[in-house]
């Protein structure tokens, strides 16, 4: 699939290909708006893994109401982005989030770039108001490109900055960062009560890789939590069929 980390090649970038469901899950808290400096951040999280959906968060604030020490939610420790998360969404005049699940990113009319688009248009959507400034971690090599194309999905008229890095150069994206972070690892979490370990559903784990070929081994098929246009279910999918043909 274009534009994931995982070297898969499904699809091309197209404007048909952006014609794409809402996102299956969208939690919006009270949104009230009493004047205050509102800014919006947006950011995703979970593009690159093999396993599960990726998530969109959007926060709509008052950078001064949020924490000093929001940051980047990789910089962060679980527990500490959970600690945030629940202040974030205590001091937050409205929090969304947007889920691109399994089923839509494998589809083949569709890649991750546009795909990426529609999750923050729709963590977007539901607390965009005419002349709200919002910014984006851009998730296009152009920034400018990918401004566009989420403006185009939202019908507020934005003041839309899209930017690479803005999670880390931008409070409000941080807190938006820290909420897509956290929402993807209750969905992870999930995963692995109903399947067992599957480690952090990222390519390079050597434990979710060896969950893949486990489940494959066992169900002969992968499970249904598996993004199969992705190079890595490709390749043990292939392997364990290679192992089969050596048993002859």
């Amino acid at each position: 699939m274009t534009g994931s980390g995982d070297g898969s090649t499904a699809g091309e970038d197209s404007a048909d290909a952006d014609e794409q469901a809402p996102g299956e899950r969208t939690c919006l808290d009270d949104w009230t708006d009493d004047g205050s400096d509102l800014r919006a951040g947006v950011d995703e999280a979970g593009k690159g893994p093999v396993l599960g959906s990726m998530f969109a968060a959007c926060v709509v604030a008052d950078p001064a109401d949020l924490p000093d020490d929001v940051d980047d939610s990789k910089d962060l420790t679980s527990a500490r982005r959970e600690e945030l998360a629940t202040v974030i969404r205590d001091r937050a005049h409205a929090v969304a989030v947007s889920e691109i699940s399994v089923e839509r990113i494998d589809d083949p009319e569709t890649d991750m770039n546009t795909l990426t688009v529609a999750a923050h248009a729709e963590a977007l959507e539901p607390v965009a108001s005419d002349g709200l400034t919002a910014y984006l971690d851009a998730g296009d090599t152009n920034a400018v490109r990918f401004e566009r194309r989420v403006a185009d999905r939202v019908e507020a008229d934005l003041d839309l900055r899209a930017e690479h890095g803005a999670d880390a150069s931008y409070l409000i994206v941080g807190a938006a960062s820290i909420i897509a972070k956290v929402e993807r690892d209750a969905h992870v979490a999930e995963l692995a009560a109903e399947y067992g370990d599957l480690g952090s559903g990222y390519p390079g784990d050597s434990t979710t890789r060896d969950f893949l070929e486990d489940y494959i081994a066992e169900h002969g098929e992968l499970p249904a939590c598996a993004r199969e246009s992705w190079q890595t279910s490709r390749d043990v999918r292939n392997a364990a069929g290679q192992a089969a043909l050596d048993d002859f």
